[in-house]
């Protein structure tokens, strides 16, 4: 009786470091610190990301790391709780659960966190914030309710930083993050803006200056409704296919509403990797906006865009290089007409001074270098229309940026005098 006892007692000592391999999960298992993080799965409400693949901007950058940093390293149980209530804090979820799975090499494993959504949430942000020294104050804020899968939002927003009117108004949308499935999601979109004008865009169309044959007249009031729809193609592409009906009522009373409406589609590409001391991130995009007469629109146009961006960052040091550029065909309305001269485009040129009015065609690069919290970049660009010379313009600026905040001042590079742009805020 005693040899059986003793025999039972080696065998089952024998047989517990293979206890964690034996079956896909068993939460009850107490794994020690001799297995090795093979990964890390964070899981939301219809989404799910591989930490040692994807990238997913839902979970913050600072965050993400030290997750990732279990990767490749002995596992620590008490770490993993640290870590679920840091996720549970950052998506004000009900509940983070994590579990331990059997790994696809020898004495490995997976780490799952599950995040349990709220019911219900509301959040409050910021989207816009800026003030440039010459073109004022823009800013933009949402609040939205999300119940399960749906998410309702209502902003307000007084722009005068990205078209080459001010607009003011407000916006409401709504969104369906899984369509059956979490590859296909659902928006659609309400914008009610009323329109105020520089001096520079009045003269200019008033004289009817070369390009203003192309683009409509100046409207007091805008109105967009846009229903999309959004394929994830695969985990790094997205494809979006939808419609824009915009309508415009001019300034002068009694004239008719002018309809702008288009088909609208993008593709966007994200992809990133990383090492023990670098991270390479890689963004791409691609959009159409075609207004036809098929939706009922006065305006028929074409409208390509595309963009990318490279980002490595090592340590403390940031480099980005960001390239993009576009053209209009056709009879566009003046939102559509692209400027320069901004928070984003040849910082430090009055976009006014560029083209009062915009212009059919753009190219532009911005290189972007950062330690810390200091930034240095360096413009160079172009908006022109169609059969005009395309003069290339170039600035540099200076300043201080830490994840969506910078403080910085621009100089355009120009013969004669010096004339910075101040700039405060955030952009996402």
């Amino acid at each position: 009786m005693r040899i059986a006892w003793l025999a039972a007692l080696v065998l089952g000592s024998w047989l517990t470091p293979f206890t964690l391999t034996a079956g896909t999960e068993d939460p009850e298992i107490n794994v020690n610190s001799r297995y090795t993080v093979e990964t890390v799965i964070v899981r939301g409400d219809g989404w799910s990301t591989n930490l040692a693949s994807d990238h997913d901007e839902k979970i913050s950058s600072g965050l993400r790391e030290e997750i990732s940093a279990l990767i490749g390293k002995k596992l620590n149980v008490s770490r993993l709780d640290d870590l679920g209530s840091r996720l549970r804090k950052e998506f004000q979820a009900r509940a983070v659960t994590h579990r331990v799975q059997r790994g696809d090499a020898p004495e490995s494993v997976r780490v799952v966190f599950q995040i349990v959504q709220r019911p219900a949430r509301f959040d409050v942000s910021v989207p816009k914030f800026l003030y440039a020294s010459k073109q004022g104050w823009s800013g933009e804020a949402e609040g939205t309710a999300t119940i399960g899968h749906n998410g309702f939002t209502f902003g307000l927003a007084s722009d005068g930083d990205e078209l080459v009117e001010r607009y003011t108004g407000l916006l409401a949308r709504y969104e369906n993050t899984r369509l059956g499935t979490d590859r296909v999601h659902l928006r659609f979109e309400f914008e009610s803006y009323h329109d105020n004008w520089n001096g520079a865009s009045r003269v200019a169309l008033a004289e009817g200056v070369p390009g203003t044959e192309e683009t409509s007249g100046i409207y007091r009031n805008r109105m967009n409704l846009e229903p999309m729809v959004v394929f994830v193609v695969a985990r790094p592409l997205t494809l979006s296919v939808g419609a824009s009906f915009q309508r415009m009522q001019e300034e002068e009373p009694g004239m008719p509403i002018d309809a702008a409406n288009a088909f609208v589609t993008k593709l966007q590409y994200q992809w990133h990797t990383e090492d023990a001391q670098n991270r390479q991130d890689v963004a791409a995009g691609y959009s159409l906006h075609a207004g036809t007469r098929a939706l009922g629109s006065d305006f028929v146009y074409g409208r390509q865009h595309f963009e990318a961006r490279y980002r490595l960052t090592r340590g403390k040091q940031v480099f980005t290089d960001e390239v993009q550029g576009g053209w209009l065909t056709g009879r566009a309305p003046l939102f559509e007409r692209y400027v320069a001269g901004n928070s984003t485009l040849l910082r430090g040129w009055n976009r006014y001074e560029i083209d009062p009015f915009g212009g059919n065609r753009i190219i532009h690069n911005s290189v972007d270098y950062r330690y810390g919290i200091f930034q240095v970049f360096y413009d160079t660009g172009a908006v022109w229309d169609r059969g005009q010379p395309a003069i290339a313009r170039h600035s540099v600026g200076v300043g201080l940026r830490q994840s969506a905040f910078f403080l910085a001042i621009a100089f355009p590079v120009r013969e004669g005098r010096a004339d910075p742009m101040f700039l405060v805020g955030m952009n996402y």
